[in-house]
């Protein structure tokens, strides 16, 4: 039997207007929403730890949100030439993906911020395996931080 993947439609895709007016509230913070499944992760820089607790609180309080991983980091926003390394980083370990052909890569999304890799999707636990170790051995790669939800 196999169980059917999220996919975004318009009603639950990746934008949703109560997570786009986090950024709002926080100008002066550089912050990523990224939903996948009901799921959010917020990642980026706040100015302070308050800021990071109050834009979780925010994200937490949309409507259908399963659960929020805070993974924003208490820093002054990143320069350009980290957002242009922080792309680098997600084609290439995309590109990866594509290459190895261990897994359908729609299945599972990239998130870049600060050398971190974040790894989401609907996935059996080898795919999870093998996406986790492609990106671990990406170079510039520090740290992967898997939130998956598995199939088995």
């Amino acid at each position: 039997m196999t169980a059917a993947r999220w996919a975004p439609s318009p009603k639950t895709g990746h934008r949703d207007q109560g997570c786009e007016r986090i950024g709002e509230k926080f100008g002066d913070a550089h912050i990523n929403v990224t939903s996948y499944n009901r799921m959010l992760l917020l990642t980026g820089e706040a100015a302070d730890a308050a800021a990071k607790d109050q834009i979780g609180k925010i994200a937490g309080a949309v409507e259908n949100v399963r659960s929020v991983d805070n993974e924003i980091r208490i820093a002054g926003n990143s320069s350009m030439s980290a957002a242009r390394q922080r792309r680098v980083s997600h084609f290439q370990v995309k590109a990866r993906f594509l290459d190895a052909q261990k897994f359908d890569v729609v299945h599972v999304k990239v998130v870049t911020e600060a050398n971190t890799v974040y790894l989401l999707g609907l996935v059996t636990r080898k795919e999870a395996a093998d996406a986790t170790e492609i990106a671990r051995t990406t170079g510039g790669v520090q740290r992967v931080v898997r939130l998956f939800e598995y199939l088995d």
